[in-house]
């Protein structure tokens, strides 16, 4: 009689019991890998590197090399504007419907031009309302009272440096506004000011390059020449060789 092929019932109850043996020692090795990344998870979470990653220590921040350069970071505020805002500046902007204007504490006649009239030169350079408002609009009132030339005269040392620095600047709005400054200076001083016309002509020049500027230098340019005389075109003529008189 041939043996049949049919598994007994031993046989089959030994093959579920060996399957199930072998998920639970799975099932097992999985909880524990999985507790000991959990572990280890925990610890380094927990590691003093971690902490102070977390909770940066106050000497971290005297450390170069926890700043971000590229983060956004306070900018302290410029000279003029920290002036500005303490009250340094006698004047104030008063918003009007059509235009600005500037409102002064006392009469412009009775301010002292050493040293506010510098720094309203200084306020040229600013690029932020109210600053470039007032800046341009107080050092063109203040060159216009009674007497702005004897008070003007002796600050030219002074002066054209910080005119130079806003034609040279990048930004154009602050090139126009020193521009414009420093058409207004010669208005009032004249030939005064050819002594230092050369340390201002080299940004002039460099700027005559951009089509958008050739007008307003080459106009800016003969005024210059005719508040300071024969002897400023001279001067002008050595540093702008393609420079047209007004005389011709």
């Amino acid at each position: 009689m041939q043996k049949s092929d049919c598994p007994t019932d031993v046989q089959v109850k030994s093959r579920v019991t060996g399957n199930f043996d072998q998920r639970t020692s799975t099932s097992t090795q999985i909880k524990r890998k999985t507790t000991v990344q959990r572990s280890k998870s925990s610890s380094s979470t927990s590691s003093p590197e971690c902490v102070r990653k977390v909770h940066p220590r106050p000497s971290d921040k005297l450390n170069p090399k926890t700043i971000n350069p590229f983060g956004e970071q306070s900018r302290a505020p410029s000279a003029f504007a920290a002036i500005y805002s303490k009250g340094g500046i006698p004047c104030r902007l008063v918003h009007g419907s059509v235009k600005h204007r500037l409102q002064w504490d006392c009469s412009p006649e009775s301010l002292p031009f050493d040293p506010l009239l510098i720094t309203l030169a200084e306020g040229l350079r600013e690029t932020k309302h109210p600053y470039t408002f007032v800046s341009k609009e107080g050092f063109r009132e203040l060159l216009l009272v009674k007497g702005a030339s004897e008070k003007a005269v002796p600050l030219l040392p002074r002066l054209i440096p910080v005119l130079k620095a806003a034609l040279i600047h990048s930004d154009d709005d602050v090139f126009v506004r020193g521009l414009s400054a420093l058409v207004q200076l010669s208005v009032v001083v004249g030939p005064s000011l050819n002594d230092h016309l050369k340390h201002l002509l080299t940004s002039l020049s460099k700027r005559l390059m951009d089509k958008k500027f050739k007008e307003p230098i080459t106009s800016a340019l003969q005024k210059l020449e005719q508040h300071g005389g024969n002897a400023s075109l001279l001067i002008i003529k050595s540093k702008i060789p393609t420079y047209c008189s007004i005389c011709c």
